[in-house]
């Protein structure tokens, strides 16, 4: 054995070919060098019960993490998405560079903790509280990668492109003002995010369009241009509202709109698409994208229920992703994906796939192959789970968990998932490092400590 490998052993792993029992995993440099199946532990090994591969976060906008809670009391008029989103522009107005690393740290340390090893970071925000961009057009991008660093989460930063107010190159409100960019600033910001990230391990950068509220159909092929050939997101037809107002503007659904103004193919992630119809989704999974579910958000702001299961029929890919950060937990948003079918069809294990199949299971691996797509991490570019020359990106659970107790193979990712949630996460490691061990993130306390002053001051 060479010299600083780690030695992991686990008395079940999940492996690209199922279940797998006294299985060895070697590492070194961040990656996995082998797997052995059916071994004893050395002496040297660390030993564990369940080893999985961690699951990719495909959404996030780690910032409103620092709201989570502070949104859910009614007011004058019927709540819904829209009014929701005045109240994060109101935090947004307050909210500098410091606050935000410290912020994003405690989320990221949470994802982790949570069974998330990496994250898409939908990054909008870009200038300073009056709209002025920084000096360095990327500083909020360098804040996020600093927070990734501290934490050690694997990143793919995608900055975001946000031109108008509206469908019809709508003039944008004061309050979108830190989220506005022109295309050659916008440039700029994405060169700043390559070098912010270039020295994270594995860490990667796309790019997003924010919607096409934001984006117009014209300026699409530039800002896909941009992401040399890396990953390309854009939120879509997430809410009614929001696909009545495309139909109004240009007499076409936002999904049919995006096809027409660009080539989509397995580069693209199409958050929400919360209200794609039948048509819409054929065309998706024929271009081979992936959709972006976040099952706690889009129930947190009442979107609605993405229709999984006619997706997962036309052979469609999806990941799960966190989005606003109201709750934290990998399991708990496949969960919620699972139960939001169920409510709406009465009935039990829809998306489990064929007869005797584990719905955990099923959600299970089609987050994690549609999550590494959709991070650019998947294909050619890099080996997904555990399997040699993968990154070392792998979470333990507590088997003494009540929920655990005499579980074997799938049984074990229904209890996690539909039993248990982030309370069995034991071990994460990521790039070959032990972030968290005993369900904490190694540097909880300093990264608490810091973004309890960062909220004392923002809500004072």
């Amino acid at each position: 054995m060479s010299e600083g490998a780690l030695k992991l052993w686990f008395q079940s792993a999940l492996l690209p070919g199922g279940w797998a029992h006294r299985v060895r995993v070697t590492g070194r440099d961040g990656l996995i060098r082998s797997i052995e199946p059916q071994v004893d532990p050395d002496e040297g090994d660390e030993r564990h019960a369940v080893g999985l591969p961690g699951l990719p976060n495909l959404h996030s906008h780690a910032f409103q993490r620092a709201i989570a809670g502070l949104t859910e009391r009614r007011g004058p008029a019927q709540e819904s998405f829209w009014t929701w989103r005045e109240l994060m522009y109101r935090f947004v107005e307050r909210i500098d560079p410091d606050p935000l690393e410290a912020v994003t740290a405690l989320a990221f340390a949470e994802m982790l903790e949570a069974g998330f090893t990496r994250v898409g970071e939908f990054h909008y925000l870009h200038h300073d509280k009056s709209g002025v961009p920084f000096a360095d057009p990327g500083e909020l991008a360098v804040r996020i990668a600093a927070a990734a660093a501290e934490t050690g989460i694997g990143l793919t930063l995608l900055p975001t492109f946000y031109a108008y107010g509206g469908f019809g190159a709508r003039e944008p409100s004061a309050r979108q003002c830190r989220f506005v960019t022109d295309l050659e600033r916008f440039a700029r910001i994405v060169e700043s995010s390559r070098k912010a990230v270039a020295a994270l391990p594995s860490g990667a950068v796309g790019v997003a369009a924010h919607s096409l509220r934001a984006v117009s159909p014209e300026q699409l092929p530039a800002v896909v241009a941009l992401a040399a050939g890396g990953p390309v997101h854009i939120h879509i037809a997430e809410q009614v509202r929001e696909v009545e107002e495309c139909v109004t503007w240009c007499g076409r659904r936002p999904i049919e709109r995006l096809f027409e103004a660009t080539a989509v193919d397995d580069r693209w992630c199409l958050v929400h698409a919360t209200h794609a119809i039948p048509e819409e989704l054929e065309r998706i999974a024929a271009a081979r994208a992936v959709v972006g579910l976040c099952p706690i958000t889009e129930a947190s702001l009442g979107d609605g229920v993405f229709p999984a299961p006619e997706f997962q029929a036309c052979g469609g890919r999806f990941g799960i992703g966190s989005d606003s950060n109201v709750l934290l937990d990998a399991g708990a948003e496949l969960c919620m994906l699972e139960y939001s079918q169920r409510l709406m069809r009465r009935a039990r294990n829809v998306l489990a796939g064929e007869s005797g199949h584990s719905t955990g299971r099923s959600l299970f691996d089609a987050a994690l192959a549609g999550g590494a797509q959709a991070l650019g991490a998947a294909g050619a570019r890099a080996p997904v789970g555990l399997v040699a020359d993968a990154p070392l990106d792998l979470v333990s659970l507590n088997a003494g968990h009540p929920a655990l107790i005499e579980r074997r193979d799938d049984e074990i990712l229904d209890s996690w998932i539909f039993a248990a949630g982030r309370q069995v996460i034991d071990c994460v490691w990521r790039a070959g490092e032990k972030v968290v061990s005993g369900g904490r993130h190694r540097q909880r306390e300093a990264i608490l400590a810091r973004y309890r002053r960062a909220m004392k001051a923002l809500l004072a």
